[in-house]
């Protein structure tokens, strides 16, 4: 997701992008993405901006709403409901009985 992330935010005007490992989990146990943004007071840094958080932070949290966490699947139908051109697969919890 890492990768994935980067190159979305690359792709949405990111000033920089760098992939890194260890984040605070153990030196060469993970792949972390990161960004930069030049912020300059012009429309075209405030569209790129837009764009870019938009993917970055929905990413986020489709990710995390993958993982079966509940305020992420609340969080990103919130966020589809508010935003049409956003389409995330929801996951299905299995009832535990059927376990």
């Amino acid at each position: 997701m890492a990768i994935q992330n980067v190159i979305g935010d690359s792709f949405r005007g990111a000033t920089w992008v760098s992939i890194h490992n260890g984040g605070g989990v153990g030196w060469g146990e993970v792949i972390n993405g990161g960004f930069g943004m030049v912020l300059d007071g012009t429309k075209e840094a405030s569209r790129r901006l837009e764009s870019m958080l938009f993917w970055d932070v929905n990413n986020g949290i489709s990710r995390r709403s993958w993982a079966r966490n509940e305020g992420a699947i609340f969080a990103i139908k919130r966020a589809m409901e508010t935003q049409p051109l956003l389409k995330v697969t929801i996951p299905n919890i299995v009832d535990e009985s059927l376990l």
